[in-house]
Formats: C-alpha cells, sequence, structure tokens
C-alpha cells in the first residue's frame, strides 16, 4: 500500500533524514545536505507498505511571490523505476498549489534534467554546480 505524508518542518520528518543521508551523502558523496530551509520547508514521506521509501522538499522562494522551490527529491535504489519520483513531485506540486503557488523552481541535477522535462519543467538558466556536481535551474508554472 502506498502512502504519502507531508508536514512542515525537518523534526517532523525525521524518516525523510535517513533517506537523504543514503542517496546524497553516500551515494552521491556530497559532504553537505541539510541548510537552513529545513524547519520552513514542506518535506514528504512516501511510504511503500509502512516503509519510507522516497522523500522531497519544498518552501517558499526568497523574493518570489507565488513561487516555491522543490528539491531533495530522493528515491532509495531498490524502489527505483517504479515512477515514485514522480508521484513525489506531482504531490509536491499539489502542495504548492493548495498554498497559493503559480510556479516552481528548482535545480536539477543534469542527469535528471529529462526526468523534470518529462514532468513539464523547462531550463531557465545556465549549468551551475552544487559541490562537484552539474545542475541546471529548470521551472514550471503551476
Amino acid at each position: 500500500m502506498e502512502e504519502i505524508a507531508i508536514v512542515q518542518g525537518l523534526e517532523n520528518a525525521p524518516l525523510a533524514r535517513p533517506i537523504r543521508e543514503e542517496i546524497f551523502l553516500q551515494e552521491q558523496g556530497f559532504s553537505t545536505e541539510f541548510d537552513e530551509e529545513e524547519e520552513r520547508a514542506w518535506h514528504l514521506l512516501l511510504f511503500l507498505d509502512g516503509e519510507a521509501v522516497a522523500t522531497g522538499r519544498l518552501f517558499p522562494k526568497d523574493g518570489e511571490d507565488g513561487v516555491y522551490v522543490m528539491g531533495r527529491v530522493a528515491v532509495r535504489k531498490p524502489y527505483r523505476g517504479r515512477h515514485l519520483g514522480q508521484k513525489v513531485v506531482r504531490a509536491l506540486e499539489e502542495k504548492a498549489q493548495q498554498m497559493g503557488g503559480k510556479g516552481i523552481y528548482l535545480g536539477a541535477q543534469t542527469h535528471a534534467q529529462t526526468f523534470y522535462e518529462q514532468l513539464g519543467y523547462h531550463p531557465c538558466g545556465e549549468i551551475f554546480y552544487d559541490e562537484h556536481c552539474p545542475h541546471i535551474p529548470m521551472e514550471k508554472s503551476l
């Protein structure tokens, strides 16, 4: 059975932390994962049969009314290929709309650009690096 929970503040979504550590720190080699946005962000957890297998977050973009920043979308390796990432993105988009959001901005790892394009996002700037990893800014109107 599939369930989605969205709560504000990382302390209210403690199962998101180990997923992000596993994927971004251990698997992808980032050295910093958690930041000052954690407590104001809305954190999503996707559960399969009671196990937390995917996460993502959403927070208002500073200085841009109605625009939200989506990020930290991650699916544990054994659960990839099941369209769970799409479900995370769509649920976060829905949450943004419920809060009056008119658009979403994200910095996609370049290898995930096609994934986001298939969900209606388009590039809106030049490639930049977050630590060692190339990212591309992308956006979508809601």
